[in-house]
Protein backbone atom coordinates (compact mmCIF):
# COMPACT_ATOMS: atom_id res chain seq x y z
CA UNK A 1 0.00 0.00 0.00
CA UNK A 2 1.59 3.37 -1.50
CA UNK A 3 2.27 6.14 1.97
CA UNK A 4 -0.29 8.82 1.46
CA UNK A 5 1.02 12.03 2.43
CA UNK A 6 -1.30 14.98 3.87
CA UNK A 7 -1.37 18.77 5.16
CA UNK A 8 -2.83 19.78 7.89
CA UNK A 9 -4.72 23.15 8.30
CA UNK A 10 -4.27 25.43 11.44
CA UNK A 11 -7.10 24.64 12.55
CA UNK A 12 -7.05 21.14 11.92
CA UNK A 13 -4.38 20.55 13.75
CA UNK A 14 -5.66 22.76 16.62
CA UNK A 15 -8.40 20.78 17.01
CA UNK A 16 -6.80 17.25 16.75
CA UNK A 17 -4.71 18.29 19.42
CA UNK A 18 -7.25 19.17 21.48
CA UNK A 19 -9.50 16.10 20.73
CA UNK A 20 -12.35 18.50 19.73
CA UNK A 21 -15.57 17.03 18.42
CA UNK A 22 -15.68 20.10 16.00
CA UNK A 23 -13.03 17.74 13.68
CA UNK A 24 -14.49 15.10 11.31
CA UNK A 25 -14.82 11.75 11.95
CA UNK A 26 -12.69 11.54 8.30
CA UNK A 27 -10.15 13.57 9.16
CA UNK A 28 -9.33 12.22 12.66
CA UNK A 29 -9.05 8.40 11.20
CA UNK A 30 -6.86 10.02 8.30
CA UNK A 31 -4.98 11.89 10.67
CA UNK A 32 -5.08 8.62 13.12
CA UNK A 33 -3.70 6.45 10.22
CA UNK A 34 0.00 5.78 11.33
CA UNK A 35 0.24 4.86 7.31
CA UNK A 36 -0.11 8.28 6.42
CA UNK A 37 2.22 10.90 6.61
CA UNK A 38 1.55 14.31 7.86
CA UNK A 39 2.40 17.48 7.53
CA UNK A 40 1.94 20.64 8.92
CA UNK A 41 3.07 24.08 7.35
CA UNK A 42 5.77 26.00 9.26
CA UNK A 43 3.20 29.19 8.68
CA UNK A 44 0.57 27.32 10.23
CA UNK A 45 3.01 27.29 13.46
CA UNK A 46 3.68 30.68 13.18
CA UNK A 47 -0.22 32.06 12.48
CA UNK A 48 -0.58 29.93 16.28
CA UNK A 49 2.65 31.95 17.75
CA UNK A 50 1.29 35.14 16.42
CA UNK A 51 -2.28 34.12 18.36
CA UNK A 52 -0.81 33.24 20.79
CA UNK A 53 1.65 36.06 21.66
CA UNK A 54 -1.39 38.68 21.16
CA UNK A 55 -3.71 36.72 23.70
CA UNK A 56 -6.21 35.43 20.86
CA UNK A 57 -5.38 31.69 21.70
CA UNK A 58 -4.72 29.96 24.53
CA UNK A 59 -2.96 26.53 24.21
CA UNK A 60 -3.08 23.60 26.94
CA UNK A 61 0.74 23.95 27.44
CA UNK A 62 2.95 27.06 26.41
CA UNK A 63 3.74 27.34 22.77
CA UNK A 64 7.43 25.62 23.09
CA UNK A 65 6.19 23.02 25.21
CA UNK A 66 3.50 22.21 22.83
CA UNK A 67 5.49 22.39 19.59
CA UNK A 68 7.41 20.66 18.64
CA UNK A 69 7.13 17.90 21.48
CA UNK A 70 2.98 17.37 20.31
CA UNK A 71 4.05 17.19 17.12
CA UNK A 72 6.96 14.91 17.04
CA UNK A 73 4.44 12.47 19.56
CA UNK A 74 1.71 12.43 16.74
CA UNK A 75 4.60 11.92 14.06
CA UNK A 76 3.49 15.11 12.07
CA UNK A 77 6.46 16.77 10.26
CA UNK A 78 6.85 20.42 9.91
CA UNK A 79 6.81 21.53 6.13
CA UNK A 80 9.13 24.61 5.53
CA UNK A 81 8.18 27.46 3.20
CA UNK A 82 10.16 26.38 -0.16
CA UNK A 83 10.49 28.68 -3.65
CA UNK A 84 7.93 26.99 -5.65
CA UNK A 85 5.49 27.10 -2.91
CA UNK A 86 6.47 30.82 -3.11
CA UNK A 87 6.08 30.78 -7.00
CA UNK A 88 2.93 29.08 -6.34
CA UNK A 89 1.57 31.60 -4.17
CA UNK A 90 2.35 34.69 -6.78
CA UNK A 91 -0.24 32.56 -9.30
CA UNK A 92 -2.83 31.52 -6.97
CA UNK A 93 -6.31 33.50 -7.83
CA UNK A 94 -7.55 36.05 -6.14
CA UNK A 95 -10.62 35.31 -4.52
CA UNK A 96 -12.16 39.00 -2.75
CA UNK A 97 -13.82 36.54 -0.50
CA UNK A 98 -10.59 34.88 0.76
CA UNK A 99 -7.27 36.93 1.33
CA UNK A 100 -6.26 35.07 4.53
CA UNK A 101 -2.46 35.23 4.31
CA UNK A 102 -1.93 31.80 6.04
CA UNK A 103 -4.42 29.94 4.34
CA UNK A 104 -3.04 30.97 0.98
CA UNK A 105 0.67 30.21 1.73
CA UNK A 106 -0.78 27.07 3.20
CA UNK A 107 -2.93 26.39 -0.42
CA UNK A 108 0.47 27.69 -2.24
CA UNK A 109 2.15 24.74 -0.35
CA UNK A 110 -0.45 22.12 -0.95
CA UNK A 111 -0.51 22.78 -4.48
CA UNK A 112 3.67 22.48 -4.99
CA UNK A 113 4.27 19.80 -3.16
CA UNK A 114 0.82 17.80 -4.61
CA UNK A 115 -0.68 17.48 -0.74
CA UNK A 116 -4.24 17.06 -0.16
CA UNK A 117 -5.44 19.19 2.37
CA UNK A 118 -7.11 18.46 5.36
CA UNK A 119 -9.55 21.37 6.00
CA UNK A 120 -13.17 22.21 6.93
CA UNK A 121 -12.75 25.51 5.38
CA UNK A 122 -15.11 25.38 2.08
CA UNK A 123 -13.18 28.29 0.39
CA UNK A 124 -10.42 26.07 -0.44
CA UNK A 125 -12.26 24.41 -2.60
CA UNK A 126 -12.15 27.42 -4.73
CA UNK A 127 -8.41 25.99 -5.65
CA UNK A 128 -7.53 23.42 -7.84
CA UNK A 129 -6.64 22.00 -4.23
CA UNK A 130 -7.88 18.12 -3.17
CA UNK A 131 -9.69 19.17 0.63
CA UNK A 132 -10.10 16.32 2.69
CA UNK A 133 -12.96 16.85 5.44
Amino acid sequence: MAVQKYLLDTHTLLWFLAGDKKLSHRARQVIDDPNNEKFVSIASLWEIAIKVGLGKLHLAKPFDQMFPERLDFNRIQILDITVDSLIKLTTLPSHREHRDPFDRLIIAQGLAEGLPIITVDTVFDAYSIDRIW
